[in-house]
């Protein structure tokens, strides 16, 4: 499916959803630049989950969540970027979640999520020189997505607060910025930090053994805790309370 819109300033924008074909990818541009001779950004938007636990999920419901969002954004960022390569700029946006930390029960989604992340920023270094820029948009607004969320969502927003935000990031203003992933929920907006490291540790006159390891890693470089994973039990009570706070 292809959408076409104008953004502020006149410019020329390919927003896609649910496009997990390499020919469906080249529509979408192909469409753009059929109607406004260029192509000025790149919008990708995905909406599927398909909620299951790890040992239960089936092949086709990982399939149809990464196909959707992980494959979808790449071949519309595929297509997108050999035009930008050419025409010496333009603008990759990628939509992720806030899910891409982990997730109970939407391995899937988390991942996808997580590898449009991944690619986001490799597009970010890889086409640095031609002037295209690559960013991510992790939005919390009021969806029939997030309607089924058991938990309450403190921060949350309306479409439209995502909106602006990613009009922003395709205007003049925005040029540099480039490789990052912002939270739009409502009055807030927020960065998420670049992966790296926290702590390291060297093994000293030879190389780590097991027991070695098992001596010094709780003390030495220890762990880096998963918020989530102290909200689990209310999670688990809320869904089996079919709670639906956000809806």
């Amino acid at each position: 499916m292809v959408k076409e819109i104008e953004a502020a300033g006149g410019e020329a924008v390919a927003v896609a959803d649910d496009i997990s074909t390499m020919a469906g990818g080249e529509r979408v541009v192909r469409t753009a630049v059929d109607a406004w001779g260029k192509l000025d950004a790149a919008v990708c938007v995905a909406g599927i989950l398909r909620e299951r636990m790890l040992f239960n999920m089936s092949e086709e419901e990982w399939d149809g969540v990464l196909d959707t969002h992980l494959k979808g954004t790449f071949t519309v960022f595929r297509a997108a970027a050999a035009l930008m390569r050419a025409q010496g700029g333009g603008t990759l946006v990628g939509f992720t979640s806030g899910n891409h930390a982990g997730s109970v029960s939407q391995a899937n989604y988390s991942a996808a999520k997580g590898g449009v992340i991944s690619l986001v920023r490799s597009a970010a270094l890889g086409l640095h020189k031609y002037g295209v820029t690559a960013n991510c948009v992790a939005p919390v607004a009021r969806t029939r997505m997030s309607a089924n969320v058991p938990m309450e969502l403190t921060e949350i927003g309306e479409p439209e607060d995502v909106a602006a935000l990613v009009v922003y990031l395709l205007s003049d203003r925005a040029a540099g910025i480039t490789g990052q992933v912002y939270t739009v929920a409502g009055p807030k907006i927020a960065v998420w930090a670049q992966p790296r490291e926290l702590r390291a540790m060297y093994a000293e006159g030879g190389a780590w053994t097991p027991e070695r390891i098992a001596e010094a890693l709780p003390g030495g470089i220890g762990t880096d805790p998963m918020p989530m994973l102290a909200q689990l039990d209310a999670m688990a009570k809320a869904a089996a309370a079919k709670q639906r706070p956000n809806a």
